[in-house]
């Protein structure tokens, strides 16, 4: 018998801070990165195709958008009232408020201080020619007068110094909050690459903040890509308290080695309703000295699944799987933190027994379900984790899958690069091993992080994008996938094209509308008017 999750099972899984059902106000909808919008009563399998859906406007912006926008829904906007609000982040250090049904714009805030602009981009391809905002910020609706959107900037200056900043700004006027911009530094006990005096040192140059910011009970978490893997570097995750901007606590986990950051596609990490939270770590140094509770001896955990709980301003490593060849995967750049986690609802085995699930997968081709209450940590000669799911995402070697999966009524999506999105559905508390439904299309580098929107259990549909030379939405039957609704190319005369191709970019669902960013702005699809 198919497992299937009931409607207010997924809703109670959810740690995204309250607010309006409609809001979207995290990267992927929540905190366990399911990828679902479970509110969307206007879009539907029946009026989503290319006769009654389209793109209705562009929103123009100064940079790039690598972010996903969020939403809030009937937000009080001086002299204009209550309005359903757009955030959009570029790399050239701006964050705008839009109005998400007509697009007019709010606000717009330059994150830079006197002297300053975006960073260069570190003679890195990977974000270009600039780098401002490159991962989701979260917003906390409930925090100052209106609510807050937090988001980190990277800049430089006229004397050559880069900056990471953390800024909390009021989402009804844009306004720096109190104590904020803050400056982001930290330090570490360790020797590894990075380290001086038997300390490691964060060095805002040789990092991007590229996965999503997350928000679990007051205590934001920002982690730290690297720059086409332009040495040194280590893998940093430096926690935040909301309320006052100080640092809660830092975590290196390769303090005595190198490499290992977290990247993830612009994947947020993922939090369990514990507040417990989950990364994929890229390749960096791994111990595979093990010392009697079975973790590294030297703290080292490069490319490895990290469990992390914070407790009296420490944030430890509480659990982690490591595949058998991790030393392998990491001389071939082999990341398993290609993709981000997702915290899956509870799931039941054939016998009835109850398991707390998470979900990821890498450059590998493999998916592994792990038990978030015994991850298998490291063992050298196979792996022991609850779940692998051998080679279904590999279209060539350490291909694999970059950004992340969704997750929606039993079944998990993804989109390796240069496949089709797959559909797996879960029995007697297992994936199955080959795909329930597949797209027709594939989709090239980086693949697709698809986003799924549905009333309750009700008209699933499967939104992603396509990054080709100018960006293509999709929209499939999330039930069967080899149903498409739509796509932004059968238009006549190329008038649902939206903008140029960007990788890593999530479609955002709200309302009625799909937002997705682009190298120039924000495409804005939804209902056409009779």
């Amino acid at each position: 018998m198919t497992i299937r999750t009931s409607v207010f099972a997924l809703l109670s899984l959810s740690l995204c801070l309250p607010g309006a059902p409609n809001d979207v106000l995290t990267w992927h909808n929540d905190d366990a990165r399911t990828g679902q919008n479970l509110h969307e009563t206007v879009l539907t399998p029946g009026n989503v195709n290319a006769k009654t859906f389209g793109k209705l406007f562009a929103i123009e912006v100064d940079g790039k958008v690598d972010a996903e926008p969020l939403y809030v829904h009937q937000l009080e906007i001086p002299r204009y009232g209550r309005r359903n609000v757009v955030f959009i982040a570029t790399e050239h250090d701006s964050l705008y408020a839009f109005d998400a049904d007509t697009g007019a714009q709010y606000w717009h805030v330059r994150l830079l201080k006197a002297g300053e602009g975006p960073s260069d981009n570190r003679n890195c391809g990977q974000v270009t020619p600039e780098i401002g905002v490159t991962s989701t910020p979260v917003i906390d609706r409930h925090s100052g007068s209106h609510g807050i959107i937090y988001l980190v900037a990277m800049s430089k200056n006229s004397k050559g110094r880069y900056f990471q900043r953390l800024h909390a700004l009021d989402v009804s006027t844009g306004r720096e909050q109190s104590g904020s911009p803050v400056e982001i530094r930290a330090t570490y006990p360790g020797i590894g690459a990075v380290s001086q005096n038997g300390a490691e040192i964060f060095d805002p140059k040789q990092y991007e903040e590229r996965a999503a910011l997350l928000l679990v009970h007051g205590v934001l978490y920002i982690s730290w890509a690297f720059h086409c893997d332009i040495g040194p570097y280590n893998g940093w995750v430096i926690a935040y308290d909301t309320g006052t901007l100080k640092q809660s606590a830092v975590l290196n986990f390769t303090p005595n080695g190198k490499d290992g950051a977290v990247w993830q596609s612009g994947a947020g990490p993922a939090a369990d309703p514990q507040g417990n939270v989950y990364i994929l770590a890229a390749n960096g140094t791994f111990d595979t000295a093990l010392n009697p509770r079975g973790f590294p001896l030297h703290g080292d955990y490069g490319n490895a699944f990290l469990k992390l709980s914070l407790s009296n301003r420490t944030l430890s490593i509480v659990d982690y799987f490591a595949t058998f060849d991790v030393v392998k995967q990491n001389e071939e750049d082999g990341d398993l933190g290609s993709s981000g986690p997702v915290v899956l609802p509870d799931v039941k085995d054939a016998a009835g027994r109850i398991w707390h699930l998470a979900v990821g997968a890498g450059k590998d081709g493999n998916i592994y379900l792990v038990n978030r209450d015994d991850m298998s940590k490291f063992n050298p000669e196979q792996n022991r984790v609850y779940q692998e799911v051998p080679n279904v995402l590999e279209g060539r070697p350490l291909a694999g899958t970059r950004g992340g999966g969704a997750y929606f009524d039993g079944r998990i999506y993804y989109g390796a690069r240069d496949q089709p999105i797959r559909e797996f559905r879960f029995q007697d508390g297992k994936l199955l091993s080959q795909p329930s439904s597949a797209t027709k299309e594939t989709f090239v580098y980086p693949g697709a992080t698809p986003s799924i929107s549905a009333n309750g259990p009700r008209n699933a549909i499967l939104w992603a994008v396509e990054n080709v030379n100018h960006t293509v939405l999709h929209a499939y039957d999330a039930t069967n996938l080899s149903h498409e609704l739509y796509n932004s190319n059968q238009a006549a005369g190329g008038t649902d094209h939206f903008g140029a191709n960007n990788k890593f970019i999530t479609p955002m669902i709200a309302n009625g509308k799909v937002y997705i960013g682009t190298a120039d702005g924000v495409g804005v699809f939804g209902l056409l008017s009779k």
